[in-house]
């Protein structure tokens, strides 16, 4: 369904197949147009040889190990990053397998056929991603068929999968009131590697709409995915979060040590202000703004790395100028640069601190000669 939704919205075939080519798999992708319920969208098949359809038998018995797939991804010719995105999501999937089925991920398998499909529908989810030079991606929460049973190689289970539902700890789910599949465990792992934000529309200027069409089912919606791609420009919005705690007894020295380890898990901003707190100590009030996904991680941070036993969350809508991280060459060597767009169309610029210090202390230019020279090739760079 990803990447029918994809080729539906303008992906190429020829060098999504290109791109999969490097797998050196055998299997042939079939790509039809179909109807689901009133609207036309665009089915994917994986077919092995032998096996007429998806779901209609075919070859069975041979079964790939996680470690084998591993394997294969790394030696496969493929775009570095693509392969990168391939084996995040395939370890998502296994992780969550090995932890349902309580094995080691090691013992990890999938049947021959069902891997195959895994490996060219993960593969192509993230070379998708890579050819349309998608930067970020957002979906609304995840709307769950419930009530039903599917058949797996390891028998009957109740749904929502349990893999699936390993896999969206911490995502924001929905009731899709339909007793059929609507969320496989790869589909589940593709969607919690590659999202940064479960909720509404981004603000976008649209440009293309395509749409994934799953297996014919009874429902009250078409069983489609659709895939909306857009660019951002000026203002757009988001959700976050705000961690708050009051400390009476940091030291004060030890509050670098804390800021890192709150951006390595995903901060966005942390802030340390004074206060005056009861009986008249002193103390300090952290603020940690996060994406909703991040908070309970960040929290954890909170109260391993320093002396709150409590933390208050707020969310709230944020609006964000569109802004991008860029690297540009300067007579003092590489330097990051931040650039930011304004609804007006304008564009400023802001030199990475650290690097323009780094290049100081090499060159033994004055800093701010330096940042000059990154800010004004940042200017440049349109």
């Amino acid at each position: 369904m990803f990447l029918g939704a994809f080729l539906d919205a303008g992906l190429s075939r020829k060098a999504l197949t290109a791109e999969l080519a490097g797998l050196e798999l055998d299997y042939k992708l079939v790509v039809r147009r179909v109807m689901r319920g009133a609207v036309a969208a665009r089915y994917v098949d994986v077919r092995l040889p032998g096996r007429r359809a998806k779901g209609k038998g075919g070859a069975r018995g041979k079964e790939r190990r996680f470690r084998a797939i591993e394997r294969l991804l790394r030696r496969a010719k493929l775009d570095a990053g693509v392969q990168e995105r391939a084996l995040a999501i395939f370890e998502a999937l296994a992780r969550a397998e090995a932890k349902i089925h309580d094995v080691s991920i090691d013992e990890v398998h999938f049947h021959e056929v069902g891997a195959v499909d895994a490996i060219v529908d993960i593969t192509g989810a993230a070379a998708a991603l890579a050819l349309l030079e998608v930067g970020s991606v957002t979906a609304s929460p995840v709307a769950l068929g419930s009530g039903g049973t599917v058949e797996t190689e390891h028998g009957t289970l109740p749904l929502p999968a349990p893999a699936t539902l390993e896999l969206l700890r911490g995502i924001p789910v929905v009731p899709a009131h339909v007793d059929w599949e609507t969320v496989t465990p790869t589909g589940a792992a593709i969607l919690v590697s590659i999202v940064e934000r479960f909720g509404p529309l981004p603000a976008m200027t649209i440009d293309s709409v395509g749409l994934g069409a799953g297996e014919a089912r009874e429902g009250p919606l078409p069983n489609v995915l659709r895939a909306v791609i857009g660019r951002s420009g000026g203002a757009g919005a988001d959700r976050v979060v705000l961690l708050e705690t009051n400390l009476d007894d940091l030291v004060p020295e030890h509050f670098d040590h804390l800021m890192e380890r709150l951006f390595e898990g995903g901060a966005l901003d942390v802030s340390l202000q004074p206060l005056q707190m009861k009986k008249n100590r002193p103390g300090f009030l952290v603020r940690v703004l996060a994406r909703p996904s991040d908070r309970d991680a960040l929290a954890r941070i909170l109260f391993a790395e320093s002396t709150a036993i409590g933390v208050r969350v707020t969310e709230s809508d944020r609006i964000v100028l569109d802004r991008e991280q860029r690297r540009v060459q300067t007579r003092y060597g590489r330097i990051g640069v931040k650039r930011v767009f304004d609804p007006d169309g304008g564009v400023h610029v802001s030199a990475e601190y650290d690097d323009c210090k780094a290049a100081a202390v090499r060159s033994g230019a004055p800093l701010r000669e330096v940042l000059r020279a990154a800010e004004e090739a940042g200017r440049a760079l349109d």
